[in-house]
């Protein structure tokens, strides 16, 4: 898919058509991630970083979890 790139100010912009932003599941004034692949860019709705930073929450829980039910009660 083509898409245009558009000079707004002093930056660039481009039109993402209502059918992928639908299936990004994104809206006006949402925020989009651009990571560098081996394959050039990826643009996209998921956060990379938070999603390591849930991994690494998730290994917590598991190795401390009778030490965090201790501490809800």
């Amino acid at each position: 898919m083509l898409l245009n790139v558009e000079k707004r100010g002093d930056s660039l912009s481009i039109i993402i058509p209502q059918e992928i932003a639908t299936n990004l599941n994104i809206d006006d004034g949402d925020v989009l991630y651009l990571t560098k692949t081996p394959n050039g860019y990826e643009i996209s709705a998921f956060d990379p970083d938070f999603a390591e930073m849930m991994e690494i929450t998730d290994r917590g829980i598991e190795k401390y979890r009778n030490a965090l039910i201790e501490l809800a009660k």
